[in-house]
């Protein structure tokens, strides 16, 4: 039974979401503009994909391996010795997770609480996009785009489909349903738009007006978002539109988008000449319109902060230790959720832990590294469901998230 506030909160939030479509998120990993320095792979490999232990894993980088946590019970189910800095995106599927090392994309079984011997070589791994049934991996070092079935990841190696860009860059692509690639554009210097392939890997649509290229997401109706340093580049419907950020210098280079919303939500940044600026406005992309709007949170956040709810809210972890929900219809804070006790600041390297936000269905999971802490939070009641001590300070964060077909 819920108490008075918790349904007051569902009350709020249900009038104030209510244009919008429940579904499923599928959530796009982006990281940092700097290449990752990531670690060798463990000496040991599994040969045979073992049978499924863990339920609803959830995965949590540490600084030497990772821990797998049951989504049922909240105990680590494993913790995997792994050196280096590795990061961490959803595979596709209901089992695996992908991990970034320094040699490439290797495969963890997370259901079976095991790396496997599935490796995507390539120098520099970076995003990891997952949409329409395809999961498409960029390296950074190569400029190779690598996209595959996840669904047969279990298998072995799935089958794949290569592109190779003009130039190794800090990039990101997207397959989309009708065989179509969105790839961006640049060098190790310099990143200056997208480029839309057919499936045919044929030319059909190009954009070089998007300094610092950076980020993807997908919104309702297969609408594709691309961050700039002055904007943002939507491609829909054929047709690639540019979107001026309303401030001289306003970079948009994070998002996360829902099938459950046309509208993107993306971070902003406005001081060019920062050495960490730590922004307190967000950006929301109406790509029916193509129109950028800002809601000042009062409080900031980090490239981690970012995600989506079962219902296309749009979500924000920010450095007070709340969750601020957020209504992208109306551009509207509706909510905030209390998640971690002490208030918190970005540090300057990309790579330290800072708390990080996963959403899968009605769930959000948010670490705390200064207390060692996984949180569990119900997205409809806003209560902290469960809280699993770990014995090291978490960084990465992610999970096993089935993606639609």
């Amino acid at each position: 039974m819920h108490s008075p506030r918790q349904r007051a909160r569902r009350t709020r939030r249900t009038a104030a979401l209510s244009t919008l479509t429940a579904t499923l998120i599928a959530l796009s990993a982006c990281g940092s503009d700097d290449s990752d320095d990531s670690g060798e792979p463990a000496a040991s490999e599994p040969s045979q994909t073992p049978a499924a232990s863990v339920a609803n894993p959830i995965v949590v980088t540490y600084d030497g391996g990772l821990y797998v946590i049951d989504g049922e019970t909240y105990e680590i189910a494993e913790d995997i010795p792994l050196d280096g800095f590795n990061r961490l995106n959803a595979a596709g599927d209901d089992r695996h997770v992908m991990v970034s090392t320094s040699a490439g994309f290797r495969v963890l079984d997370a259901a079976g609480a095991a790396l496997t011997d599935v490796q995507f070589e390539g120098a520099e791994p970076g995003h990891v996009v997952r949409h329409a049934g395809r999961t498409v991996l960029f390296s950074d070092g190569t400029g190779e785009v690598t996209s595959f079935d996840p669904d047969h990841l279990g298998d072995g190696m799935p089958e794949t489909e290569t592109y190779t860009a003009a130039a190794p860059h800090h990039g990101v692509a997207i397959e989309l349903a009708n065989g179509e690639l969105v790839v961006t554009l640049g060098t190790e210097e310099e990143r200056t738009g997208i480029i839309v392939l057919d499936e045919n890997r044929e030319e059909i649509a190009r954009n070089e007006d998007c300094p610092g290229v950076h980020g993807e997401a997908t919104a309702q109706d297969e609408a594709v978002v691309i961050g700039c340093e002055d904007g943002v580049l939507i491609y829909r419907d054929g047709a690639i539109t540019k979107v001026d950020s309303p401030t001289e210098y306003g970079r948009v280079g994070n998002q996360a988008g829902t099938d459950a919303s046309p509208i993107v939500l993306g971070d902003y940044k406005q001081d060019a000449d920062a050495e960490l600026e730590r922004p307190e406005q967000i950006s929301l992309i109406d790509t029916r319109t193509a129109t950028l709007t800002r809601v000042d949170l009062g409080t900031s956040y980090t490239f981690r902060s970012l995600a989506r709810g079962p219902e296309g809210e749009a979500l924000v972890l920010g450095t007070d230790g709340q969750i601020h929900v957020i209504d992208p219809e109306s551009a509207e804070v509706v909510d905030t959720i209390p998640v971690i006790e002490e208030e918190w600041r970005e540090p300057l390297e990309w790579q330290q832990p800072r708390p990080a936000i996963f959403v899968r269905d009605h769930t959000a999971y948010v670490t705390d590294p200064a207390a060692k802490e996984l949180h569990a939070v119900d997205l409809e009641s806003g209560e902290v469901v469960n809280t699993v001590s770990l014995p090291e300070v978490p960084n990465e964060l992610s999970g096993v998230v089935a993606q639609q077909h």
